[in-house]
């Protein structure tokens, strides 16, 4: 029974890791812009292509 207790808690301690992490990636601005990198893939080629002529 007390291998339950300690995996709740092993549990709720990464859990507070993790909305700690996510916390402090939302205030640095990682999830600012979300459709420009998706976007750079298209563009990248694009501009490869006009340097190598």
């Amino acid at each position: 029974m007390s291998i339950i207790y300690f995996l709740i808690g092993c549990s709720l301690l990464m859990a507070v890791g993790f909305l700690i992490a996510f916390f402090w990636a939302q205030s640095s601005g990682q999830n600012d812009d979300l459709h420009t990198p998706s976007m750079r893939i298209l563009l990248e080629d694009e501009e490869e292509i006009t340097k190598e002529k």
